[in-house]
């Protein structure tokens, strides 16, 4: 089963976003917790694009399929803005980040650690994030 939404880039449409998400994430063997889990990281990855490729241009978008098979789900993330590749991202470190009282950094950190893979490409101008998680039984 696929799933497909079109956001704008106004942080306004992470609300869409979200509920987009909660109507897909329906799957009986996924709990709450990982539903949730996983909206963060979805969401995260869409708002550093929003803010940090586009800067917030409404007339700029990101394409976001869902693909559901029975043992995974791929979130294919895919936009023309200036490419980010949360794969070279230098996770912060975390001491580091509390003692200068930090608010930005943590995002990919969990994106990373809620995901089962995570998969980066950029061909002829549009960039693929990939966002991954197997279903454990």
């Amino acid at each position: 089963m696929e799933h497909r939404i079109t956001i704008y880039c106004q942080t306004t449409a992470l609300s869409e976003l979200r509920e987009f998400l909660r109507n897909t994430l329906t799957m009986p063997m996924l709990s709450e917790s990982e539903k949730l889990q996983i909206t963060l990281a979805v969401e995260e990855v869409c708002a550093n694009l929003i803010i940090h490729s586009h800067q917030c241009n409404a007339a700029d978008h990101i394409d976001l399929e869902v693909k559901e098979s029975e043992n995974k789900l791929i979130f294919e993330i895919k936009d023309q803005g200036i490419a980010f590749n949360l794969l070279d991202y230098e996770v912060p470190n975390l001491i580091k980040v509390k003692g200068e009282k930090r608010k930005g950094g943590l995002g990919i950190i969990l994106v990373k650690k809620i995901m089962d893979e995570i998969e980066f490409e950029s061909n002829k101008g549009t960039n693929t994030c990939r966002l991954i998680k197997w279903f454990h039984s």
